[in-house]
């Protein structure tokens, strides 16, 4: 049968109807999958309606579309990661969380700070990757596999830290018990913001343009590849870094039982036979490694990736502060700079506990020359000598040269990114 021009025609404008319909969908919608059922979430035994339901009532994996920046804030323990994460808990348009691998740690493997194992780091950072995912995307429903005990109708009181998060201490997770709970201390939120909904805080983040994760549970840049280069995300990594002789101090300092023989080193002058240098050593390694991988400028890293030193930071806080937002390409707003301004110029009482943030942030920085021995310093010298050099930090060649040496003992360099 011969079909008539307009019959063709009319064939033609309905494909057409049918393509561009299809492309607004494509573009206008985000993508998503229905959650793998778990008992978390769902049987397998669901009907076909309930497992649509559950699809359309669970959070989305979204490809990024907005280009919301979402940002990883890649440190180690004693580094001033705390301080860095502020610089993005007090911006109004960034849902800040702190440490949530911390309970992926300590469901799966609650003795990895001593374990050595190659096999229980892959788990950890397996397991990290996708929550990270599942975060960046506000689906704040997964942490629910790693907290202990389980929510309750997604509700807990055990997220780690919560009250280090603005966000989850403000409207709509926690409604403002009056004009002075407008901003809450971290230890007041719990208290008064009761337990946490997670339904609400998932509401929270997707309501923000971006988001901020801070982590000293990954090792390595290269840990973080595969998140890097997801077409969904727009991720880009700042890695803190900070002497490791500052390190040392602090951590010796704050973890007294961990770093006891440490601390018997420092008070007596002797060596203990079974110190255990990998609590050093472990920092510098995985410091030249990362770094070397940033450095280096591998592809999947352009525009993605900015080396920070916590030293410059303490130095020109603002200045730095501002180089990081223009890296992000997100405007630095006006409570970033007041908070800046009341928290790096503090006396030794304005820091209230040992994770706090106010302090003079220039004197913080080269504290650790008056509480680490010459021969502990000396020893941090000689087992990080590569990241050391590689990061700029100057050795001190004598206890005299130690102490008489202000923070010059830093050498300007530049490690803004690169595009």
């Amino acid at each position: 049968m011969q079909c008539s021009w307009k019959a063709v025609l009319l064939l033609a404008l309905a494909s057409i109807a049918i393509q561009y319909t299809a492309i607004r969908t494509f573009t206008a919608k985000s993508f998503h999958s229905c959650p793998i059922p778990s008992p978390v979430n769902c049987s397998l035994s669901q009907d076909a309606d309930a497992a649509d339901r559950l699809c359309d009532e669970s959070p989305t994996f979204t490809y990024n579309l907005s280009r919301k920046t979402h940002v990883l804030i890649l440190a180690t323990t004693r580094s001033g990661s705390s301080f860095v994460g502020q610089l993005f808990n007090q911006h109004f348009d960034v849902f800040y969380l702190f440490e949530p691998l911390y309970h992926v740690q300590y469901t799966l493997i609650p003795k990895l700070t001593q374990s050595k194992s190659t096999t229980d780091r892959r788990v950890m950072l397996g397991a990290s990757r996708d929550l990270l995912r599942s975060l960046y995307d506000c689906d704040l429903y997964f942490l629910e596999n790693y907290i202990k005990p389980q929510p309750v109708n997604h509700t807990t009181d055990r997220l780690f830290r919560r009250g280090a998060s603005k966000a989850l201490c403000s409207p709509p997770v926690c409604e403002p018990l009056g004009a002075a709970d407008l901003h809450l201390e971290e230890g007041d939120c719990v208290k008064k913001c009761g337990t946490l909904n997670l339904t609400l805080a998932t509401e929270s983040c997707r309501e923000h343009g971006h988001v901020a994760i801070k982590t000293v549970r990954v090792p390595e840049v290269s840990d973080l590849r595969a998140l890097v280069e997801d077409p969904r995300l727009n991720l880009k990594v700042i890695q803190l870094v900070r002497d490791p002789r500052g390190i040392l101090a602090s951590r010796s300092e704050t973890f007294r039982d961990t770093y006891r023989l440490w601390r018997i080193w420092d008070g007596t002058g002797r060596k203990p036979y079974n110190l255990d240098v990998t609590q050093l050593t472990t920092v510098c390694e995985d410091f030249w490694n990362s770094v070397s991988t940033g450095l280096n400028r591998p592809p999947w890293l352009k525009g993605k990736y900015m080396l920070v030193r916590y030293e410059d930071l303490a130095r020109n806080p603002m200045k730095k502060t501002e180089e990081i937002y223009d890296f992000l390409g997100i405007p630095m707003d006006s409570n970033v700079e007041r908070w800046i301004q009341n928290n790096t110029r503090g006396d030794r009482s304005s820091s209230k506990h040992k994770y706090g943030t106010v302090r003079n942030s220039a004197a913080t920085a080269e504290k650790w020359r008056f509480r680490l021995s010459y021969e502990i310093v000396a020893f941090t010298q000689r087992a990080c000598q590569q990241v050391l050099a590689q990061l700029g930090y100057r050795a001190a060649g004598s206890e005299e040269e130690l102490k008489n040496l202000s923070i010059s003992l830093v050498e300007e360099r530049d490690f803004l990114p690169f595009s």
